[in-house]
């Protein structure tokens, strides 16, 4: 009689090569992980450079309609300042010299005023794009860990 030996069932599934087909398939997983990773911080990166130049582009247009405001309403001022220094010369006889430094007195304070504000206002102004930046700096230390 012929004795078969059993067998004993295969631990690691139905080949004996499975181990290195696991570990090539888990590098291989890695290595495409990685890659992924770095796709998206390009993109991101991209994406915060197109933000940029469409920020850029906004306020480029929007400093020249200001700068145009600024010469029409300069040129407007101009004449009405003429107008009033004239005004209290006439209405209230003050020598011109006088009417001309109460109106540029108060031209000066205005001015003074108005951009104490103006400094206000920039120093509280961030040019970044904040969410995309905040993106791919989350990003960045995630794949350097």
């Amino acid at each position: 009689m012929a004795t078969t030996e059993a067998v004993p069932p295969n631990t690691y599934g139905s080949s004996p090569q499975a181990p290195s087909d696991s570990s090539t398939s888990v590098a291989g997983l890695v290595s495409g992980i990685i890659s992924d990773a770095q796709t998206l911080l390009r993109q991101q990166a991209e994406m915060l450079k197109s933000e940029v130049r469409e920020d850029f582009k906004r306020s480029k247009r929007a400093a020249e309609f200001g700068a145009l405001g600024i010469v029409f309403a300069t040129v407007g001022a101009l004449g009405l300042i003429t107008a009033l220094a004239y005004l209290l010369h006439e209405q209230f006889h003050f020598p011109m010299w006088a009417s001309w430094g109460i109106v540029g007195s108060l031209f000066l304070v205005a001015g003074g005023v108005l951009g104490w504000l103006s400094y206000g206002l920039l120093e509280r102004f961030n040019p970044l794009p904040d969410k995309t930046f905040n993106a791919l700096k989350e990003n960045i230390s995630w794949q350097t860990k």
